[in-house]
C-alpha cells in the first residue's frame, strides 16, 4: 500500500528501498541499538557495528546458498566504475589478457577499463544490433589462457538480462551484477567474482558489494597501492580502512527483508509477475508501446519502451508523475520509458503503471 506522501519510484538508481526496511532504519536511526548514538555516529570497531557486519555477510552468502569456508564478502567504496578498473589490475596482464562479452554501456565501460591497460580484448558483441540482445552462449569466443570472462548480468540502460550463465570451461567467470544482484536464484559457485554497486537494487549508493571466492582473491598484486588490491578487502574484513557503515547496515537489512520474502527463488517468482504487467502492456497495445529489448532477454528490472513521438513520450512522463509514478524517463542513448522494477518495487506499483500505460494508450493513439 502506497504511504500517502510517496510516489512508486521506478528510477534506476538510486532507486526504491522496501519500505519496512525505511521505518525499520528510521525508527533506530537516533539511538541505535540502545548505545545512544545513531549508526552513523558508532566506531566502525565497535561491537554494536562489527555485528552488523558480520551479519550483512553471513545473510548474503545464506541467500546465495554459498559456503563462508569457499566465498568471502567485502565491501568497497568507488562505485561499480572502480570495479572496472580494479579487476583487469588484479587478474589480467598483458599476457594473459582479459575478455569482455559487450551487451550494454556499463560493460563497454568495464572493457574500456581494461583496454586502458593493454589487458582486454572482446569475447562477443551485440553493439551493431544496439543492444537489443545480449550474447548468446555460441558467440562467445575466449582464448584458453584468458584471465576471465567479464560479462555485465543485466543491462540498465538497454533493458536486457542474462537468463543462462555462460559456460567458460574452467576459465574465470567475473560479473558485474549491479542491477539484477539477488533478484533471482542463480548458481553462484559459477561465478569467481561478482560485484554490485548497491544504489539499484541492495540500499543506498556509496558502497559496492563483492562476493568472490577466497582462492580467487587471496593473492593480489604486490605491486598495486594497498587500496587496489582484493587481498586487502578480503583479509581485512573490509575493515581495512573505515568502511560506508550506514550503506552496509541498509543492506544487511535489505538481505534480512529479502529472507523474511522468502528468499531469492520468492522473490523471482514476484519479479516474473511484476514484469509480465508491463511487458502485458506493451505487447498488447499493437504497437503503441514498442519494447526496445529482444523477447528472450527481456530485463525483469529494467523495462524499456519507446512511444510513437518523443512529444507523446514527455506528455507520458509528465502524467505519469501526476499518476505518482516517478522515474520513468529514459536514458538519454536510448530514448524514450524506463521502468525499473527491482526487488522494492511492490507488485502494485506495476500494477498502477500498467493500468496507467493502458488509458494512456487509448486515450493518444
Amino acid at each position: 500500500m502506497l504511504e500517502a506522501d510517496r510516489i512508486y519510484n521506478f528510477n534506476p538508481g538510486p532507486a526504491a528501498m522496501p519500505l519496512e526496511v525505511l521505518k525499520e532504519a528510521q525508527a533506530e536511526f537516533l539511538n541505535f541499538n540502545k548505545s545512544g548514538m545513531s549508526i552513523v555516529e558508532i566506531s566502525h570497531r565497535a561491537k554494536a557495528y562489527d555485528e552488523v557486519h558480520n551479519a550483512a555477510k553471513a545473510d548474503i552468502l545464506e541467500l546465495m546458498n554459498l559456503s563462508a569456508d569457499e566465498y568471502e564478502v567485502m565491501f568497497i567504496q568507488g562505485g561499480a566504475s572502480l570495479q572496472f578498473a580494479m579487476v583487469p589490475l588484479n587478474f589480467a596482464t598483458a599476457d594473459k589478457k582479459g575478455y569482455y562479452a559487450l551487451s550494454g554501456q556499463f560493460a563497454e565501460k568495464a572493457y574500456d577499463e581494461a583496454n586502458i591497460l593493454g589487458v582486454g580484448e572482446v569475447a562477443a558483441s551485440t553493439k551493431e544490433e544496439k543492444y537489443v540482445r545480449v550474447p548468446r552462449q555460441s558467440e562467445i569466443k575466449l582464448a584458453d589462457k584468458a584471465a576471465y570472462l567479464h560479462i555485465c548480468m543485466n543491462n540498465t540502460i538497454f533493458g536486457t538480462e542474462y537468463h543462462y550463465v555462460p559456460e567458460t570451461n574452467g576459465i574465470p567467470l567475473i560479473a558485474d551484477m549491479s542491477s539484477d544482484m539477488l533478484s533471482r536464484p542463480l548458481n553462484f559457485n559459477k561465478f569467481s567474482l561478482i560485484y554490485a554497486g548497491v544504489q539499484k537494487n541492495l540500499g543506498p549508493a556509496g558502497v559496492v558489494l563483492v562476493v568472490a571466492k577466497k582462492s580467487f582473491v587471496e593473492n593480489s598484486p604486490t605491486t598495486l597501492p594497498t587500496m587496489l588490491r582484493y587481498n586487502t578487502f578480503y583479509k581485512k574484513n573490509s575493515l581495512y580502512n573505515t568502511p560506508p557503515a550506514f550503506c552496509i547496515y541498509m543492506v544487511g537489512k535489505v538481505a534480512k527483508w529479502l529472507k523474511s520474502m522468502g528468499g531469492l527463488s520468492k522473490m523471482h517468482e514476484l519479479n516474473k509477475k511484476k514484469a509480465a504487467l508491463v511487458y502485458d502492456a506493451i505487447d498488447g497495445s499493437n504497437g503503441f508501446y514498442r519494447g526496445h529489448a529482444e523477447k528472450d532477454s527481456r530485463s525483469l528490472m529494467n523495462v524499456t519502451f519507446r512511444l510513437p513521438s518523443e512529444d507523446l513520450e514527455k506528455k507520458f512522463v509528465a502524467e505519469a508523475l501526476e499518476n505518482k509514478l516517478g522515474g520513468v524517463k529514459g536514458h538519454r542513448s536510448v530514448g524514450g520509458m524506463r521502468a525499473s522494477i527491482y526487488n522494492a518495487m511492490p507488485y502494485e506499483g506495476c500494477e498502477r503503471l500498467a493500468d496507467f500505460m493502458n488509458k494512456f494508450r487509448k486515450e493518444n493513439a
